[in-house]
C-alpha cells in the first residue's frame, strides 16, 4: 500500500468542521465529501470562497489535489470552514505564505455562532410580549 504525502488542516465555522488534505498534483482539483466541488457547492459564491485562498497573490501556491471531509452547519459555513482548513494547511507546508494569507484574512477563524437559548425566553433574547392587563 503506497502512502501519499499530504498536508492536513482543520477549519471550523459556526458548527461546521472541515478536515482538509492537500496533496501535490499536476492540476488543482477540489473534492468535498467524495463529490466534485461544483457538485457539492451549487452556489457560485461558495465555490469562489474556496478558490479565493488558492488565488492569493504573493503566496506562491502550486497545484494541489484538495480533499475535504466536512460536517455540520449549512453550506455557506461549510465552504468557509474548508477555506480556513486550506489556508492552515498551506501555511503548515510553507511558513513564508503566512504573511500573504494573513493579510488577505484567510487565517482568521470567524468566532460568530448562534447564541444559546435562555430559560424563560422564547429564543436567546426574545421575550414573551408584555401586556398591561
Amino acid at each position: 500500500m503506497a502512502t501519499e504525502k499530504y498536508i492536513e488542516g482543520i477549519g471550523r465555522r459556526k458548527t461546521a468542521t472541515a478536515r482538509v488534505r492537500l496533496t501535490p498534483a499536476a492540476k488543482t482539483t477540489i473534492t468535498v465529501n467524495d463529490k466534485p466541488m461544483n457538485e457539492y457547492f451549487r452556489n457560485l459564491g461558495d465555490q469562489k470562497t474556496l478558490e479565493a485562498v488558492l488565488a492569493t497573490e504573493d503566496a506562491g501556491i502550486e497545484n494541489y489535489t484538495i480533499t475535504a471531509k466536512v460536517s455540520g452547519s449549512g453550506i455557506a459555513a461549510q465552504s468557509e470552514a474548508i477555506r480556513l482548513g486550506i489556508a492552515r494547511a498551506l501555511v503548515k507546508e510553507k511558513i513564508e505564505r503566512r504573511g500573504a494569507l494573513k493579510a488577505s484574512g484567510y487565517l482568521k477563524r470567524d468566532p460568530r455562532s448562534v447564541e444559546r437559548k435562555k430559560p424563560g425566553l422564547r429564543k436567546a433574547r426574545k421575550r414573551a410580549a408584555w401586556s398591561k392587563r
